[in-house]
């Protein structure tokens, strides 16, 4: 099954894609992890969760501030 992320009646699932690849990518260079791994761990998340939520606008966030949220995450953990 595929995964369109859709606002406004819009498909922004390009944009979507890249901004998850981009908040792994400074997940995984951070955190000095490959790629997958830091994916893995980044989708298993309820930060991820919330990120899917198209009506909510937490994707429309910059990259820095959502890695941010999901560093609050881990530490209330």
């Amino acid at each position: 099954m595929e995964t369109k992320y859709i606002y406004n009646k819009e498909d922004i699932t390009t944009d979507m894609m890249f901004k998850i690849e981009h908040i792994v990518n400074i997940l995984a260079e951070r955190d000095c992890k490959d790629f997958d791994t830091a994916f893995a761990e980044f989708i298993a998340s309820q930060t991820y969760r919330i990120l899917q939520n198209t009506k909510n606008l937490f994707w429309a966030e910059s990259s820095e501030f959502i890695v941010d949220e999901y560093d609050r995450e881990l530490n209330k953990i």
